[in-house]
């Protein structure tokens, strides 16, 4: 705050006489102490400024104009008009003429301040200011000149100021007081010479005094006497060579205490005494608040003062008590102290980002504090205050969430209590570097949130499964890990310093059991496997047996493994295949492999390929107890035909034939089998019949149908002996009159002309899966010749269960010369 008093010989404390006089006095003062800049005036072509782009207003202390920096173009200026010129606002200049320029990006708006006792503005009755000025803004690279004025009123008769950067004093007064009065001749010449000497200024400082000089020896000493019209002026920077400090209730004041002297003729006709006192107290932070603090009563030569009324604002305009209380903040006074209090966020602030390694922010509010002071004359004095309250640098820490949603697949990140003023430019995900805003060609998503309390937030995306994604398998919570770092790249504006924040988010989900890659080929089928890091948490098994390569080579499968990946070559009639849809010259082969768990050895997953596949010849020897023979008769000695070919029971025909070969699926107890017990082993045998021309049924053939069968088999000249052999401990039935049961398949085998072998081959084949054939109906009438074409037929059963793997095998041919033995499959 600042304080003015005025003295003299004749005038009083206070007393509006003694006040006018000085107005008077100092008109021709003024003429020679205050100095002018001046530029050259250029003519040019001006516009107004459209509606709606800029806002004016009488402010308490300075005028204020504010224009959209859209409308401005870069680099916008300003320039101050009066009658005498044209002159432009650069920095220095508005330091020594009372501007401010600002540029506000957040509010995208440049600023300018003028006060009322600036170089360049009109005063009328010393309380009416007229400002003109010229904006220049650039459109398209073309200077476009915008003219603007305004007019504001000043009611206060004393103002005294106390800005960020000087202490000012200004008053007046209606009561005219003419030099004529004094003593003196009054001549003109005299005035003259009144006018460029008779003023000087006596400085006092804490203990002593200066010597008299004259007031441009002040000016340039950081001192300005102005004399605006009938209002007297003192402005002077803190920190002066003849300024002093002290304390007051424990607040520090800056206090300036300076003597106008006038005199003629070594008399001192009239002495003003101007003092000007302002706190200078450093503004303190406590838990979230600016505090700073102002004696009510700053000089002690200040007495009489009965009235003091105080109001608050922000940036030169004050708020009324509700609103200001709305907005937190507070007033109060301790032992004639006022302490004002202002929350760091509070509304009306500004707040700026830095990044010095971490984020930090700071917080600016420019405090407009008005007191009102009456003294015991009722007149009124208007103090104003213009104090820049700034934090220092303040940790502003980002946070993130982990939204994370298994259920959609998808790693959900927020980043939130991002300022205002800073901005996403990249993302970083485990070393991969993306722009932002992400396209939707990258699988990824970021989207902005905004928030009514000037932070903003990003939530970013990405697919659980995307290549991005780091996956590793926890062996401790059984489960996968799928991690993702993050590192966003965040830029300050306007300046473009850059942040960055790291988070690493974890998602654990079941791991999943590897998938292999089937493919068919003529001799069997290949499977795939490209391993994981977490494969170990499962093994390969076909059927119940580990896929090791021990099993590999003992079932004759092709098997490599490697860093990289696992290969398993399956060939045909290996163990482990499943076959149906036999026919003469097709069937299907299915291949299975099973997932199972490492702990439990649950199956998790299954790989199944099915491929379509040819063989001359092939016997499957099923677990329920089936024989399906597929048996190549193209190398009968006479010529027979396949279709009239019969088993042992002639009423059990083929199910399929052509000029080569025949199908026989039949039970292994039926169709006259024999069961043999051979070594642990239980063999069922049976015959294919066969003859070259069609026998008919002879008179001479017994109506017994064992019989009958005994005597047309023995007619016929060549036949293929076929047997399925099982281990007899795997047998849950033996007895005919039962169904057949086993725990595995059974070993088939194929002779051809086995009768003339004196030791024929027993095959002993690769175990694989079994065939179900549907049985067919028998034949309908007994009287059928025997060797025809004919359904076959399948005695019926009582008992069904099917239990272990089933096999089909190769069959090997037999000749009558058992050197000439040849394989086919």
């Amino acid at each position: 705050m600042a304080l003015g008093f005025c003295f003299g010989y004749v005038c009083f404390i206070n007393r509006c006489v003694c006040i006018a006089c000085v107005y008077s006095a100092c008109n021709c003062l003024v003429s020679s102490s205050i100095v002018l800049f001046l530029s050259a005036w250029l003519p040019v072509d001006t516009a107004h400024i459209p509606e709606g782009v800029h806002h004016m207003e009488c402010r308490d202390g300075f005028f204020m104009v504010a224009v959209d920096l859209n409308f401005t173009g870069e680099e916008p200026r300003f320039e101050a008009v009066d009658v005498t010129g044209v002159y432009p606002i650069t920095a220095q200049y508005a330091t020594e003429c009372g501007y401010a320029v600002s540029v506000l990006p957040l509010q995208a708006r440049v600023k300018l301040q003028a006060s009322y006792t600036s170089c360049h503005t009109d005063h009328n009755d010393d309380n009416v200011f007229s400002f003109n000025f010229n904006l220049i803004a650039n459109h398209s690279g073309e200077e476009v000149i915008y003219t603007f004025n305004k007019t504001c009123s000043v009611r206060s008769p004393r103002m005294i100021t106390c800005d960020n950067d000087y202490m000012e004093v200004s008053v007046w007064s209606d009561i005219a007081c003419q030099l004529g009065t004094l003593k003196e001749d009054g001549s003109a010449a005299d005035k003259a010479a009144l006018a460029t000497s008779d003023w000087q200024v006596v400085f006092h400082g804490a203990e002593e005094q200066s010597m008299p000089m004259n007031l441009s020896e002040a000016h340039k000493q950081g001192y300005l006497f102005k004399l605006l019209g009938r209002r007297l002026v003192l402005q002077t920077p803190y920190g002066q060579p003849h300024s002093f400090r002290m304390e007051v209730n424990d607040v520090p004041v800056e206090v300036v205490h300076a003597t106008l002297l006038f005199s003629r003729q070594r008399w001192v006709v009239l002495t003003i005494d101007l003092v000007t006192a302002c706190s200078v107290y450093e503004v303190s932070y406590d838990d979230g608040y600016m505090v700073w603090k102002t004696p009510e009563v700053l000089h002690p030569l200040v007495s009489g003062v009965h009235g003091s009324q105080i109001n608050i604002g922000v940036d030169g305009e004050l708020v009324e008590q509700t609103i200001a209380e709305e907005r937190g903040y507070i007033v109060e006074k301790h032992n004639a102290t006022v302490e004002i209090s202002i929350p760091f966020n509070a509304e009306g602030g500004h707040r700026k980002s830095f990044v010095d390694g971490d984020l930090y922010e700071l917080h600016t509010f420019n405090l407009c504090l008005e007191q009102t002071l009456v003294d015991e004359d009722d007149a009124e004095t208007k103090v104003r205050v213009h104090r820049t309250m700034t934090t220092p640098l303040l940790p502003r820490p980002l946070f993130t969430d982990n939204r994370t949603a298994l259920e959609e697949g998808l790693f959900t990140v927020y980043l939130g209590d991002v300022p205002e003023d800073v901005a996403l430019t990249a993302v970083e995900l485990n070393g991969h570097t993306f722009t932002a805003p992400f396209t939707n060609a990258s699988g990824y998503n970021i989207t902005e949130v905004v928030h009514p309390n000037n932070t903003h937030g990003y939530t970013l995306t990405v697919p659980l499964d995307d290549p991005v994604v780091v996956q590793q398998a926890s062996e401790e919570d059984a489960a996968m890990k799928n991690m993702l770092n993050v590192n966003y790249t965040l830029m300050v504006l306007p300046d473009n310093g850059l942040y960055y924040h790291q988070m690493s988010v974890v998602a654990l989900t079941d791991a999943s059991p590897p998938e292999f890659e089937a493919s068919c080929s003529e001799s069997g089928i290949s499977f795939k496997l490209a391993h994981r890091p977490f494969d170990y948490l499962w093994y390969i098994s076909i059927g119940s047996d580990r896929l090791t390569p021990e099993l590999a080579a003992q079932h004759n499968y092709t098997m490599s493994n490697d860093s990289q990946s696992l290969l398993l070559e399956v060939p045909l009639f290996t163990h482990g295949y499943e076959y149906k849809n036999i026919s003469l010259k097709r069937f299907l082969g299915t291949f299975e492999i099973l997932v199972r768990d490492h702990e439990t050895s649950g199956v998790r997953r299954s790989a199944v390929k099915t491929c379509p596949f040819t063989a001359t010849e092939l016997i499957m020897c099923s677990t329920d107890g089936r024989m399906t023979v597929v048996a190549d008769l193209s190398y009968l000695q006479h010529g027979g035909i396949p279709a009239r070919s019969n088993l042992v029971d002639i009423y059990c025909g083929p199910k399929e034939a052509d000029n080569t070969s025949a199908l026989f699926t039949f039970p292994v107890n039926g169709c006259g089998s024999r069961v043999m017990l051979v070594q642990g082993n239980v063999i069922y045998q049976n015959e294919i019949f066969h003859s070259k021309e069609d026998l008919g049924v002879s008179k001479a053939v017994p109506n017994n149908s064992t019989e009958r069968s005994m005597a047309v088999n023995e007619s016929m000249s060549d036949r293929v002996m076929v047997e399925c052999t099982y281990p007899l401990a795997g047998l849950h039935r033996l007895f005919s009159m039962y169904k057949f049961e086993s725990e595995m398949a059974g070993v088939g085998r194929i002779v051809h002309n086995w009768l003339s072998v004196t030791e024929p081959q027993i095959t002993t084949l690769k175990p694989t899966t079994a065939l179900h054939t549907t049985p067919t109906t028998p034949a309908t009438t007994s009287t059928r010749e025997p060797s025809a074409f004919r359904p076959a037929f399948h005695p019926p059963v009582r008992y069904i269960k099917v239990s272990g793997v089933r096999n089909l095998h190769t069959i090997r041919r037999t000749w009558k010369n058992p050197s000439n033995q040849r394989e086919l499959g």
